[in-house]
């Protein structure tokens, strides 16, 4: 197991293939790791890519602060990473979920490192998710248990019970336990000028039934050089429903640039 030293905390990561490009996988938040990304399409890009898997602070194997949760802090995690690692050459980033905001994040702090960027029904931080995220993470108890199974169950499913329940234990010590719900009401919120500024390519792809459809196409006609693309029949959870496909035009797409 590697782990990296970054910000005085362990991050838990994966190094893997061999190849020119380099593509770096970001997961979603709460109950998500490395291996969603792992098991899906980081094993395919790595027939012809380096490919960097981590798991984000406060998830997997790394180390779970109480405080210190705030898209900055990730993307902070990201840069340090890299440069632990003697990544100099510019990055592919894909990202599921909030996975995408922060490969946004990423690209508006730091383009120079930024060789093109994968959306998977990816949210943006702008007022309408600083809202969502308050409203939604301010649940309590049943209703907020309610929200994340539903959020996740694409997720939970493919595990045994053993593992789900895991999974479980570990996303609820994550949002009771740590400041989490407060660091990202408090993040930085995108102007549509910072979203324009981005000048990498950018595959967006969202579900045809997910309920962030409209905004992914909006934060599309934003991006200067984005190639927005619909999967038929999918929700939020493309990357379950939609596996083979979503990897088959991923990778082609990284390959084509």
């Amino acid at each position: 197991m590697a782990l990296a030293e970054v910000n005085n905390l362990r991050i838990h990561y994966q190094f893997i293939g061999e190849g020119k490009r380099i593509i770096v996988f970001n997961h979603g938040l709460v109950m998500d790791n490395l291996s969603s990304w792992y098991f899906t399409m980081g094993n395919k890009a790595a027939t012809f890519a380096r490919v960097l898997l981590y798991d984000l602070r406060g998830h997997g194997k790394s180390s779970r602060p109480k405080s210190g949760y705030k898209v900055s802090d990730f993307v902070r995690d990201l840069y340090d990473i890299l440069g632990i690692l003697n990544i100099k050459d510019k990055v592919f980033l894909v990202g599921n979920s909030f996975g995408g905001l922060l490969n946004l994040a990423f690209a508006i702090n730091h383009p120079e490192k930024v060789q093109g960027i994968i959306l998977v029904d990816s949210h943006v931080s702008d007022k309408d998710f600083a809202a969502e995220m308050k409203s939604t993470l301010e649940l309590q108890g049943e209703e907020r248990d309610l929200m994340i199974v539903k959020s996740f169950q694409k997720w939970i499913g493919r595990h045994s019970e053993r593992k789900r329940n895991k999974l479980a234990e570990t996303a609820s010590d994550l949002v009771y336990r740590t400041d989490l719900i407060k660091d990202l009401k408090d993040s930085e919120i995108f102007e549509e000028k910072d979203i324009a500024g981005i000048k990498s390519p950018v595959l967006a792809i969202y579900g045809e039934n997910s309920d962030i459809k409209e905004k992914g196409k909006h934060l599309a006609d934003l991006l200067p050089y984005c190639d927005y693309r619909i999967f038929p029949g999918c929700t939020h959870s493309v990357l379950w429903e939609a596996t083979e496909e979503l990897c088959k035009q991923s990778l082609e797409w990284i390959q084509n640039q």
